[in-house]
């Protein structure tokens, strides 16, 4: 984590949009998006960053890079299927199954899987695969995007009075604050689709 706020002290908003796009795109960090957001949210608190641009940065990247991985493996699936490169540990039967699946859970299932830490990296590796409609996948990065991203800066920012002491055990508070934001995340998505099926009906 060190790195990660020498990093973010040198080069501001530009290393939060850069340590996100990155990890989005499957490169990893020295410290996860989610504590790295949760710290920037904690930097606004105290002025260094502010709270609009910190958050701005995030989701601009994470829109860029959740979107840029689905349409490369939506482009070229067909030929991942047919030749299975071994750098792709994806068989045609296991994304004829992840198909079936994504089929019967519906965009409900990208939702809560977009708002899981370390498994939101790969929702949209696989819709691409499946080829899930490109209009509800990019509705679905870009509501997820603004929530979660937005809602670890604000986080972050209200942890900010009681950072010495939530810092004593960072890991216990991560995993809290982090099955917070995927609560709020799943009641605003549920609230959602109610508002869509009221009005088909």
């Amino acid at each position: 984590m060190e790195q990660v706020s020498q990093f973010l002290n040198e080069h501001g908003y530009m290393a939060i949009f850069l340590l996100v796009f990155l990890q989005q795109i499957g490169i990893p960090n020295p410290a996860t998006n989610e504590l790295m957001l949760i710290f920037c949210g904690y930097l606004s608190y105290t002025g260094i960053f502010g709270f609009f641009q910190s958050a701005g940065s995030s989701i601009v990247a994470d829109i860029l890079g959740s979107s840029l991985i689905y349409f490369l493996f939506y482009s070229f699936s067909k030929w991942i299927t047919e030749h299975s490169p071994r750098w792709i540990p994806l068989k045609g039967e296991n994304i004829e199954r992840m198909k079936n699946r994504m089929n019967k859970r519906g965009m409900v299932g990208i939702y809560i899987a977009r708002y899981t830490p370390f498994i939101r990296g790969y929702v949209p590796v696989v819709a691409g695969m499946v080829g899930l409609d490109r209009k509800k996948m990019l509705t679905a990065i870009i509501i997820t995007s603004i929530t979660w991203n937005s809602g670890l800066v604000l986080l972050g920012y209200l942890l900010g009075p009681y950072w010495s002491i939530a810092m004593k055990d960072a890991g216990a508070v991560e995993h809290i604050i982090v099955a917070a934001v995927l609560l709020v995340g799943i009641i605003f998505v549920g609230r959602y689709f109610r508002r869509r099926q009221l009005k088909e009906n």
